[in-house]
């Protein structure tokens, strides 16, 4: 497979945008994911209004370092953030040339969140952004099929993280049935079968919430790179050929412990074996 490596800015959340992007470079990736909007209660805001120092700063850095940046994050639908809270996102994500949008189904009525949903993709037009939804595993909004659904009704994309597919309880067969190019960005990551028991990190990026959850624990902090678990990555890509890849391993006691410069490397040789490696079939493995 002949794909670019992205690097989704969760795996080292730490870094101001602009520092991303030159992280990013230096580890060898040719794209990122950049938050521009805080994804938990509490958490700290990057400045990252268009037209803002850090968002100019970060334009500055894209240029000397001839990187992309694919996908901007993360707007909730909850049932009650519309357009008057969603508008900034797309100005922000529009300035730094993003051509998606991460988006989390928050609000456990359906009907409202697909309105909700249709709205914010028709407003994303003019914007050349294409919102797209993310499954989580731990939110209202949690399967493939439900996302490919909205996909229909919405106009939306679908932002597929490989740990939520999992821990959700996916299946391949549902990402072969989803209309092509419904999935706009892969974010990948692995680990193991069952989630596991993690303590609370002493120390959060941007003071992002865990709520005590195992899974919000495993999502936000100790993902493992791509090929160090049982994820079946391979059959995802073969699922989804020539759909982005970005690489999401947030790991805060690997950082701790090596520099997120090693960190970020180390993804992206994991990443880059894991893609160079055909799936074999089952007469090949057999035979």
């Amino acid at each position: 497979m002949n794909r670019t490596i992205g690097l989704a800015h969760l795996s080292a959340l730490h870094l101001s945008p602009p520092e991303l992007v030159d992280a990013a470079a230096a580890a060898g990736y040719t794209s990122v994911g950049i938050r521009v909007h805080p994804a938990t209660r509490g958490e700290a805001p990057y400045p990252m209004t268009a037209g803002s120092f850090m968002s100019a700063q970060t334009l500055e850095r894209l240029a000397a370092t001839g990187l992309a940046v694919r996908d901007v994050e993360v707007f909730t639908l909850d049932g009650h953030r519309g357009r008057n809270e969603w508008e900034p996102v797309l100005e922000a994500g529009a300035a730094l040339g993003a051509s998606v949008l991460n988006v989390i189904g928050g609000d456990p009525d359906r009907a409202r969140l697909t309105d909700s949903l249709a709205a914010l993709v028709d407003d994303a037009r003019k914007y050349g952004i294409r919102p797209s939804i993310e499954p989580i595993s731990y939110q209202p909004l949690d399967s493939i099929p439900a996302a490919g659904l909205l996909v229909g009704q919405t106009g939306c994309g679908i932002m597929l993280d490989a740990l939520h597919f999992v821990r959700a309880g996916g299946l391949i067969a549902e990402l072969i049935a989803l209309p092509a190019g419904a999935v706009t960005v892969i974010q990948l990551c692995d680990g193991p079968a069952e989630t596991p028991a993690l303590p609370v990190p002493h120390r959060m990026p941007l003071g992002q919430d865990v709520n005590g959850s195992a899974r919000q624990i495993e999502s936000r902090a100790k993902r493992l790179a791509p090929g160090e678990g049982v994820f079946p990555l391979r059959e995802i890509l073969a699922a989804l050929p020539g759909t982005p890849v970005s690489v999401e391993v947030p790991d805060v006691w690997a950082v701790e412990a090596a520099g997120t410069d090693a960190h970020l490397k180390h993804l992206h040789t994991a990443a880059g074996t894991l893609i160079g490696s055909p799936l074999k079939t089952e007469m090949e493995t057999t035979s």
